[in-house]
Formats: C-alpha cells, sequence, structure tokens
C-alpha cells in the first residue's frame, strides 16, 4: 500500500529525522517554508540558509529512498515579477525580485537537477495566495487573515500604497483539492499554476471584508516596499484542463473570506 509523507511544519534542519519520515514514502510533500516573504526581506541570506539548502537535503534523502515523486508548492506571484501581462501561465518569464521568490525558484531548478541525475520525478505547484482558517497568526504570511484578525481585535489593517495592486486569491480546501488530485494522476507537467484565476486589487479585498464583517475598517498605509510586485493573475487553464472535474466548485471569494472570518471569531473565543 502507498506511504505518503507529508513534510509541513517543525524542524526539519536534523538530516536523520528527514531520514526516518521519508523511509518507504512514496509521495514527498515539500510545503514547508522556514520563512516569509517578509522575513526573507529582513535578511537576503536567510532563505538561501534555510530553504534551499534544507530543500536540497530533503531532494537528495527523497531520491535516496526512491520516492515516486515530491510535489513541491512554490510561489505563483512573486516567481514571475512585473512586466509585460499581468496574467502569467506556467510558461511565462521568471523574474522574481525578492529573496522569498528567488528562494523558491532556486529550489524548482534544483527539482529539475534531481530529475536528470538521480530519477527523482517532481511536480511544482505555483500557488498564488492562499487563504482560510487555521492559518498560522504568527507566520504573518496572507492578507486575508492577517486582516480579519486585525480586525477582530479592533487594530487597523495595513495596507500597503493605494490598495491598486492586483492579486489572486485561492482558498486553502481548494489547494488542497488540486494537490491531491496531482498526486492521485499522472501529471503531463511538471509545473502549474494554482490560483482562482482572477484578479481582485487590495482595495476590493479591504471592501470584501467590510462587507462580511458588516462594519467599515480603518485602514493604515504604509510605503510598497519595492521587492512588491504590482499585477499579478495567474491563469489557471493547464490545472483545470487536466485536474478539474465536475464535482468539484472552486470556493468564490466572499464565501472564503466569510468561513475564515467565522473560523477567526470562534479561534478568538477558544482564546477568551
Amino acid at each position: 500500500m502507498e506511504r505518503e509523507i507529508e513534510v509541513l511544519e517543525g524542524d526539519f534542519l536534523n538530516r536523520d529525522d528527514l531520514k526516518r519520515a521519508l523511509r518507504g514514502a512514496d509521495f514527498v510533500f515539500h510545503f514547508l517554508s522556514l520563512t516569509t516573504p517578509a522575513s526573507a526581506e529582513s535578511d537576503p541570506t536567510l532563505d538561501v540558509r534555510t530553504n534551499v539548502s534544507q530543500s536540497i537535503e530533503l531532494l537528495q534523502i527523497a531520491a535516496d529512498e526512491r520516492a515516486q515523486r515530491v510535489i513541491y508548492a512554490s510561489t505563483g506571484g512573486a516567481i514571475y515579477g512585473d512586466g509585460g501581462d499581468p496574467v502569467k501561465d506556467e510558461d511565462s518569464a521568471t523574474s522574481p525580485v525578492s529573496p522569498y521568490a528567488i528562494g523558491k525558484l532556486a529550489v524548482e531548478h534544483y527539482l529539475r537537477y534531481f530529475k536528470q541525475t538521480r530519477g527523482l520525478n517532481h511536480t511544482t505547484l505555483r500557488i498564488s495566495n492562499p487563504y482560510g482558517p487555521r492559518q498560522p497568526a504568527h507566520r504573518k504570511q496572507g492578507l486575508i487573515p492577517i486582516a480579519l484578525r486585525r480586525v477582530r481585535d479592533g487594530l487597523p489593517i495595513l495596507l500597503y500604497g493605494d490598495g491598486s495592486m492586483v492579486r489572486d486569491f485561492i482558498f486553502v480546501t481548494d489547494v488542497a483539492y488540486y494537490a491531491a488530485r496531482i498526486a492521485e494522476n499522472q501529471p503531463m507537467f511538471p509545473v502549474y499554476n494554482v490560483g482562482s484565476g482572477t484578479g481582485y486589487t487590495i482595495s476590493q479585498i479591504v471592501a470584501a471584508i467590510e462587507e462580511v464583517v458588516g462594519r467599515s475598517v480603518e485602514v493604515d498605509r504604509r510605503d510598497v516596499p519595492p521587492t512588491y510586485v504590482a499585477k499579478v493573475v495567474l491563469s489557471t487553464g493547464r490545472l483545470r484542463r487536466e485536474f478539474a472535474d465536475g464535482d468539484h466548485r472552486d470556493t468564490p471569494l466572499m464565501e472564503g473570506i466569510e468561513l475564515t472570518w467565522r473560523s477567526i471569531l470562534a479561534e478568538g473565543q477558544g482564546e477568551s
């Protein structure tokens, strides 16, 4: 019987622990990142010292253990960068300028290296901006959950720039659905964009949050970091043609924000 090992969190810097975790694994889901875009920005070497180097160790062990396939969670926005059509498909040029995205692309290159030298199969998911219940608050990553928690706590939403930045958001259960479908099948391509395929300005997201919470929210405007991408929307035709089926319905934005808000309210009650 196939056994799937999912490396998601915790200290995976210990090589012996990794060996034990991957022993006999058929599929390795590498969804772990020890940095966020913000933490990598504050120390450009941090991503290299953690995510890149430890991902290489993970791939070495996966190859040693003869894993069937590694499924890797890359980034679906920052990896493409600005320039050209803001709607990006998998064949669009990659032009990352943030340390976080540069690190993600480096791991993608190492996946190809291990395929070429060790026969390790892989599938890369370039995920847009996932959001949903139980997104860890301490990670400081994920506009929608962070904003909703600040609203719950009576704090202003931090808004970078004038709100015109465009992003693609996808609900967490939809990400899980597509990841499972890819694992269950033989993908035709090594890389898939995973997103909603629809772009929203940050101002539209704030307006949607106000509608869900039923009140106006205070906004604290900040300067835009120089590495932020202005506009990016993922073209997801490849993913949907191959893996969508009639039984699955992607979660609409308003419904996803509502589900996330309810979860955050319940989380707050549990803390009191």
